[in-house]
């Protein structure tokens, strides 16, 4: 909800905010210079878009830095990675759970958490919410300077829109906890943009600007932190705990108040050195390797011409002034009488030395944005189903401090952002009275593949485990090792690490049916069996007829 500021413009609120912006400003000129020599050589689509390196004009060229593109390739592909990871395309990625373990006993409690998340997919799912897009871009991001955004608001008429906000507008604050609570977005409209956002609250200048100018692009803040006079007895944007606030930057002008329930940006960081509030990314990581290849792709090719198109060195006899070089000529005196050539090749340098050079820089550079990691199984492809688990093990240990901190920083608070949105869009199904009764408190459980991959050391631990009791049976011929393990618990749980779908495991009510008709079938062979030496006896027994 919102208020168009139609009275009295709140000009002390409004000078406030701007100039607390332009002190965030003032302390991230080394963040944006830092970061546009990345953008430079990682991504050149985002060179220029920093304030402190001045905006470019769009289409214009700026890859005229890169002249290697290792780096550029390898983030494409950590993003392919980071997707695949913690959120792929087509997967359910993470479900709702109960925060109180009691109500895993509730069966309505239980079937609405399972409708929340399959509404919660099916909305974020939706084309026009354009997810995929706006989170591939946000790890983008993150892997070419360590911080990525993504702004989730309600898509008209309902349901959820995402957009990716790029480094170069987006400005945030820690809370005394750590946590982003503040964040300044500055971004422009064109004159005629902002008359339809805001048709009676614009200033005067930019209406003049509509009727002179109308494309010419006006600046604007939004403002998002907590509401500092919160009424919680309020239903409109007063009540709610977060403020929003739209601002004319060059005059100031509030032109639009209101509110969120959650915080709408959602804000994810590689690594975090101490005292930073912003992000550090692969590439920034493993920076002077990038400059290294780049610099050494710029001296391969001069010394490629050279090879190529060779220097020559000639006699200066004044004989061979009209050398020439194109194919079939006759080029005479440039050969003494005793077959001394007078013209010679200069030396070039060894080109297979300089290739082993930048692979070792490719290969730093591929270490940094996690690409090896997955090169393992094609590497050895003839591996046994306990070496896979094993290798699939070591993956969820090195990438479970990366990757962990997206679901806790990132993916979390941009679930909780979902949930309220569609709360307050009544897209939820209605509770079941153990869930009210327990104010509809959940948690967020994870079913990724790092998820699982994490996991992996449970079943990597069974293989090991069984290797003693399996040969014990063998040379006994007594199974009776085996009856530590708890099969029904062992199976079931196994296969949903290994990402086996539900629907090819049988209920545990089939298992026990299965069970029971398996039983009940062998009692009666065995009463089949036994049938001809019952007979017998009862004809040997005393008072029997014969």
């Amino acid at each position: 909800m919102a208020e168009y500021i139609t009275g009295k413009r709140n000009e002390e609120l409004a000078a406030k905010i701007c100039d607390e912006f332009k002190r965030m400003q003032g302390e991230r000129t080394n963040w944006e210079s830092h970061w546009e020599e990345v953008a430079r050589l990682v991504l050149p689509s985002y060179s220029g878009v920093f304030e402190s390196a001045g905006m470019r004009s769009p289409g214009e060229k700026r890859t005229e830095h890169q002249y290697d593109s290792t780096a550029g390739s390898a983030l494409v592909k950590f993003a392919s990675v980071m997707e695949s990871m913690l959120t792929p395309r087509n997967q359910t990625w993470h479900r709702l759970v109960p925060s109180d373990r009691y109500l895993l006993k509730d069966r309505a409690a239980r079937l609405w958490f399972d409708e929340a998340t399959r509404v919660l997919f099916d909305y974020r799912q939706e084309a026009q919410a354009n997810f995929q897009a706006q989170n591939h871009e946000n790890y983008m991001a993150l892997g070419a300077f360590g911080t990525g955004c993504i702004f989730i608001d309600q898509l008209r008429p309902r349901g959820l829109r995402y957009r990716a906000i790029h480094l170069g507008e987006i400005y945030f604050a820690e809370n005394h906890q750590g946590l982003i609570d503040k964040a300044l977005r500055r971004f422009e409209f064109t004159a005629r943009q902002a008359k339809q956002k805001w048709p009676d609250a614009i200033s005067e200048k930019v209406k003049q600007l509509c009727e002179k100018t109308p494309e010419q692009k006006v600046w604007f803040l939004h403002c998002v932190k907590p509401r500092e006079d919160v009424d919680s007895n309020r239903l409109d944007y007063r009540g709610k705990p977060f403020a929003s606030y739209y601002i004319e930057e060059e005059t100031k002008n509030m032109v639009e108040e209101g509110g969120y329930g959650t915080f709408p940006y959602a804000i994810s960081r590689y690594v975090q050195a101490p005292g930073e509030v912003y992000g550090r990314g692969p590439a920034m990581e493993c920076l002077p390797a990038i400059k290294v290849i780049n610099e050494q792709k710029k001296t391969v090719l001069k010394q490629g011409h050279r090879i190529v198109d060779p220097v020559l060195l000639a006699a200066d006899d004044g004989v061979i002034d009209s050398f020439s070089l194109k194919p079939g000529t006759v080029n005479y005196g440039s050969m003494s009488a005793d077959g001394k050539r007078l013209v010679d090749v200069l030396p070039s340098g060894n080109l297979a030395v300089a290739r082993d050079m930048m692979d070792l820089e490719r290969l730093a550079i591929h270490d940094a944005f996690l690409i090896t990691l997955f090169q393992i199984l094609t590497e050895t492809p003839t591996m046994t189903a306990t070496e896979v688990l094993e290798r699939t093990r070591e993956k969820g240990m090195l990438l479970s401090p990366t990757m962990g901190r997206q679901q806790s920083e990132y993916l979390g608070p941009l679930i909780h952002r979902e949930l309220d949105l569609l709360r307050e869009q009544h897209l939820l199904p209605d509770m079941p009275p153990a869930l009210i009764e327990a104010n509809g408190s959940y948690k967020v459980e994870y079913d990724s593949p790092l998820s699982r991959a994490q996991k992996a050391e449970e079943v990597a631990g069974l293989w090991r485990s069984l290797e003693m009791p399996l040969k014990i049976a063998e040379i006994t011929q007594n199974p009776q090792t085996l009856d530590h393990f708890n099969w029904d618990i062992i199976i079931p749980e196994s296969s949903r690490i290994q990402a086996v779908p539900e629907r090819w495991l049988r209920a545990q009510e089939e298992v026990d049916e299965i069970r029971a008709g398996r039983e009940e079938a062998a009692d009666t062979q065995q009463a089949i069996d036994a049938a001809p030496a019952v007979a017998g006896l009862m004809k040997a027994m005393p008072g029997q007829k014969k």
